[in-house]
């Protein structure tokens, strides 16, 4: 049986320090929730921007030995060509679309929303994006890959040329760094807008460097207005 929403924690926000003038979405990464992320993007934040750090439903995890922790959608194999979660990859995705016109009704608009993650929530993000109609500030991937990659470009409905900053650890032994790379390569295909950042070394975490790289990012594309 399927679990209700009423599972679902309600998303850590952090309110803007300023006036209020864009949002951004944070998701993070298997087995977390939305306290694990939403100092790091507060700090980096600039000060008119709203952050909302969601926390998944917990659900058992085939990849985890069916071990129920906090998971996006779940995660059945490592093989790039292997079989997923379409529907709850579906349902998620629909969350994420509900966050930013909860948004929109608060009078953001969504050229002044950007959607982002790590690992796991940086794939859904991607893939919330590329789902979306609305043409959204930027997106954010961090150690991340691209659900359902073979849907696209075909099922893309908007999103094409806003601004995508993925960044990748060489040294990731969780989502392997080719996998990074062959996402990457995947998108800027179809993705005017999309970079690809290699961190030495880094494993499956964040860095210094690269929370300065999502900082400049997020003051390019959510400047103040």
């Amino acid at each position: 049986m399927g679990q209700s929403s009423s599972t679902m924690s309600s998303p850590v926000i952090i309110p803007a320090a300023a006036r209020h003038t864009a949002t951004l979405i944070f998701l993070h990464g298997l087995g977390d929730t939305g306290h694990g992320w939403a100092s790091a993007m507060a700090a980096i934040r600039p000060p008119y921007v709203k952050v909302i750090c969601p926390t998944a439903e917990s659900m058992s995890v085939t990849l985890n030995a069916g071990f129920v922790m906090p998971s996006w959608f779940d995660l059945i194999s490592l093989d790039p060509n292997g079989p997923e979660d379409r529907a709850g990859i579906e349902k998620a995705t629909n969350f994420v679309h509900g966050l930013i016109e909860e948004e929109l009704k608060n009078g953001i608009e969504a050229s002044r929303i950007a959607v982002g993650g790590f690992s796991q929530g940086g794939g859904l993000a991607i893939h919330a994006a590329l789902q979306y109609p609305k043409s959204l500030a930027g997106i954010i991937g961090l150690s991340c890959w691209l659900p359902l990659h073979k849907d696209f470009p075909k099922e893309a409905k908007g999103n094409l040329t806003t601004r995508l900053f993925q960044a990748h650890g060489s040294a990731d032994p969780v989502v392997p760094f080719h996998w990074g790379a062959e996402t990457s390569a995947l998108l800027k295909q179809f993705m005017e807008n999309s970079e690809f950042k290699t961190y030495p070394g880094l494993s499956h975490s964040s860095g210094e460097q690269e929370m300065e790289d999502v900082k400049k990012f997020l003051q390019e594309v959510l400047p103040d207005n």
